[in-house]
């Protein structure tokens, strides 16, 4: 096993985490932003970045943004690491640690602190001095895409980084679970930000759906600031009453309006 304290060691782990980052972010978001603008073209371009010399600036910045966080992101997964290595967290190899019916359970948990984290952190950053110095690098793209999705001023970069290394500190997961978890954070975050809705008609009336983030969601955030907070999950936002009153008849703005689209 390498010493990941080595200095030596420790900048290679950091490359290899972060070709592994910022490959897979580039993938998924490409994958979708290329899936979502080919098939429904007339969505997006009702709701587009406007001008194409706006939308090339927008990306180019974006993808700054988006491989500064993904290297913050890779630091944060050399350190996690050393944390395991010198016996600092719960995270296991073995699967006869715990039972099997623990790792779901261990992921919904995890999930669930991520999310209530991530809710109150991010009300915190829309205060008005705090989200001029960490959290305006993410606004600046009112219309979103899914490159929007990494695009972080590094100091936020670095706050929502810490979170999953403080989790494993006392919630045992296995490291299958762990990376899992980090695969649900990119498709989740590019879904997020598409612009366009991923989810069928009325799934936001689904008894599943209610309770899950998507597009339509998360791009009121960015267009009326002080609505939907949340990452994964529209309970703290139902509970809290941050939930936006528009996004039921925007959601069926969309969904609806791609199923004629799709029928003509």
């Amino acid at each position: 096993m390498p010493d990941f304290t080595n200095p030596l060691v420790f900048l290679l782990a950091t490359l290899v985490m972060f070709l592994v980052v910022v490959g897979r972010y580039f993938v998924i978001a490409g994958l979708f932003q290329f899936w979502f603008y080919r098939f429904r073209g007339k969505q997006w371009n009702s709701r587009s970045l406007g001008k194409k010399k706006e939308g090339n600036t927008q990306f180019y910045r974006e993808l700054k943004w988006s491989t500064i966080t993904s290297l913050i992101f890779a630091f944060a997964g050399t350190f996690t690491a050393i944390l395991w290595q010198k016996g600092y967290t719960k995270l296991y190899l073995n699967l006869e640690d715990y039972p099997l019916w623990y790792m779901p359970l261990s992921l919904l948990v995890s999930m669930l602190i991520h999310e209530t984290y991530y809710y109150w952190l991010h009300r915190w950053m829309h205060r008005p001095k705090v989200f001029k110095l960490l959290h305006k690098v993410h606004h600046d793209s009112s219309t979103t895409s899914a490159w929007t999705a990494f695009s972080f001023h590094p100091l936020e970069g670095i706050l929502q980084a810490i979170i999953l290394p403080l989790t494993i500190i006392f919630l045992p997961m296995h490291v299958y679970v762990l990376l899992f978890q980090l695969t649900i954070m990119t498709f989740s975050s590019v879904i997020n930000h598409l612009e366009i809705e991923t989810y069928p008609a009325n799934f936001h009336r689904h008894f599943v759906g209610r309770w899950l983030i998507g597009a339509t969601h998360h791009s009121l955030h960015h267009k009326q600031f002080k609505y939907n907070f949340g990452l994964y999950f529209t309970f703290w936002d139902k509970w809290k009453k941050t939930e936006s009153p528009k996004f039921s008849s925007l959601f069926e703005e969309k969904t609806n309006g791609f199923a004629k689209e799709n029928k003509s």
